[in-house]
């Protein structure tokens, strides 16, 4: 049995990883490639709701995710991460614990995930509403060398899953 690919988008709230986790999975499954989509926020209050937002928390919560993708992986199911997932190391753990793992940057100025911001989470975080909201409060450690970037706010989401899908071309998983 093949193994899954695990393609782990982070980046900011609001930078676009739930919209382009949900439109990768529809190309993927037009390939007749089996995938699951986990998102950040759903897996916070299905699977992680015991957790804060202290880094130790967001570090369990990040091994939490990886510990499913690489199940379903190992079983031969492609597995879309969308996580903002702040913490470098918290990612190389992951990327350790998968074999084929392609860790996706969606790029996007946090003044721009800050407008786009439907939930007025920012505007919560800035107003001290919200403690340790990554971006205002807590930091995003960036990608050193993430296999793909997406700069969302300069992209389309069609030019971003069209790079995505040319990088997994690139490293020969499609």
């Amino acid at each position: 049995m093949n193994r899954g690919v695990t393609i782990w988008l982070t980046g900011y709230s609001g930078a676009g990883k739930t919209t382009i986790a949900n439109h990768l999975h529809k190309k993927l499954r037009e390939r007749s490639i089996v995938a699951e989509t986990i998102d950040g926020d759903t897996i916070r209050q299905k699977l992680c709701k015991d957790l804060g937002y202290s880094r130790e928390d967001r570090c369990i919560n990040i091994a939490r995710i990886g510990f499913v993708a690489e199940l379903l992986s190992r079983h031969g199911i492609w597995v879309i991460v969308a996580a903002i997932s702040p913490y470098r190391d918290a990612r190389a753990d992951v990327r350790r614990s998968i074999d084929q793992f392609v860790e996706v940057y969606v790029r996007c100025p946090i003044k721009e995930c800050e407008r786009r911001d439907i939930k007025g989470l920012y505007r919560r975080a800035r107003a001290g509403e919200i403690k340790s909201f990554t971006g205002i409060s807590d930091p995003y450690e960036e990608p050193i060398a993430p296999e793909i970037v997406c700069d969302t706010e300069k992209e389309t989401i069609e030019e971003s899953i069209g790079r995505i899908i040319s990088g997994l071309q690139h490293l020969h998983y499609l």
